[in-house]
């Protein structure tokens, strides 16, 4: 049996309609055997059978081509019908009806959606029966029509199972990629940072130790550029950013932690923060900050330099936000609508160096959490950039 035989035969025994039909057409037509076979210009093979008779033919079970009637229906797509055939001025002498002993046969033809001839549709009793000019020839042909229509909707079905197969294999692959790159990218990175710390805090000479801060910056922002990377992986091809939901008392020194960092790393820009009461809010404290952190890396880099970016993070409403704002050249609104998504920057004259990826996952930090990004942007007003997550969210985040 060949595989697309093997496949068919599969696909018959998963549609539950067929076993019905066999047994409608045994009782309207008072016939004792009925089947479904699959018919190639080599094989007859049978997909489904209901056997009242003891025919001893079963699913997969096959019958010599030539010696049925079906090889003629695959030539001539015309419907057989046979009332008593040692009567009948066609198949009385045809080898068929001796070989197999019945006296009533019927099979109409069963074609695909797409045109193709599958097989038929039969049935066959040693005794005589009244088939022609009855309602069973247009009833077995809706059968037919019936059938097809079903194969091809489990066929699809099975496609998309396969699909989605396919789908969790290459979702596992990149689970191990992300695994791989975090393990293989990071550790040389942070011995290189490390080391680039210990030679900084021990060496005195000023050329050297130029160089020696340009490996350590060189090694910061690749080791960014690899947690950014990991985090779309995650975000895009992995089952999203995960969270390590808590109490969070002291996330107002943590926001704090954040803008005194960046303002040691850039002590030319004047950074205003306001917190208020942070008191009960439950979230992932390090992916709070890490939002944070893209939202005022976004604003030292595309604000304006001679105004200062404020930071306020507080309880408003039901709601926690964290907001940052810059003055500066806004964004077009065409940009805005594409902001949060991969490989985009608010400024498309910007020199900025990077893979655009800080708002982007910005904005999966806050999907997780329940919440979500708004930016408004105007030439009068400058930029702001706000992160909204209801008091409810981290509950519903955690499932």
């Amino acid at each position: 049996m060949g595989k697309s035989v093997a496949t068919d035969i599969a696909t018959i025994g998963r549609i539950n309609a067929v076993p019905a039909i066999l047994q409608v057409i045994c009782e309207t037509t008072g016939m004792r055997f009925a089947a479904v076979a699959r018919v190639t210009d080599t094989t007859w093979t049978a997909c489904a059978v209901l056997d009242n008779l003891g025919f001893g033919l079963k699913a997969g079970g096959e019958l010599d081509l030539t010696t049925t009637l079906c090889h003629e229906i695959r030539g001539s797509h015309q419907t057989i019908i046979i009332d008593k055939a040692s009567e009948d001025e066609t198949y009385c002498d045809h080898h068929t009806p001796r070989i197999y002993q019945f006296e009533s046969y019927i099979s109409v033809p069963v074609f695909r959606t797409d045109g193709s001839f599958f097989g038929t549709i039969c049935a066959l009793d040693p005794r005589p029966a009244a088939l022609k000019n009855s309602p069973i020839q247009p009833m077995m042909e809706s059968f037919a029509r019936l059938l097809a229509i079903q194969m091809e909707s489990e066929e699809n079905v099975q496609r998309t199972e396969a699909a989605l197969l396919r789908e969790r294999e290459v979702a596992g692959l990149r689970e191990q990629f992300i695994a791989v790159l975090g393990h293989d990218l990071r550790n040389p990175l942070f011995a290189i940072t490390a080391g680039a710390e210990l030679l900084e805090r021990r060496d005195e000479d000023e050329k050297r130790l130029s160089i020696i801060r340009h490996i350590l910056t060189s090694g910061r922002r690749a080791t960014q550029l690899v947690e950014d990377v990991l985090d779309f992986a995650r975000g895009r091809l992995g089952e999203g950013i995960t969270l390590n939901l808590q109490p969070c008392p002291d996330l107002a020194e943590a926001i704090q932690h954040v803008v005194h960092e960046i303002q040691r790393v850039h002590p030319e820009r004047v950074i205003l923060l306001r917190v208020r009461d942070t008191q009960g809010i439950v979230c992932d404290r390090e992916r709070v900050c890490q939002l944070l952190s893209n939202l005022l890396g976004n604003a030292i880099n595309h604000g304006a330099s001679d105004s200062p970016i404020h930071v306020s993070a507080e309880m408003l409403g039901d709601a926690f936000v964290i907001a940052v704002h810059n003055l500066g050249q806004p964004i077009p609104l065409a940009v805005q609508t594409q902001l949060f998504q991969p490989f985009t920057r608010p400024g498309a004259e910007s020199t900025h160096r990077g893979l655009g990826l800080g708002l982007y996952i910005a904005n999966q930090i806050a999907v997780a959490h329940g919440g979500h990004m708004e930016v408004l942007s105007t030439a009068e007003a400058g930029t702001l950039f706000s992160f909204h997550m209801p008091s409810t969210a981290p509950t519903l985040a955690l499932t």
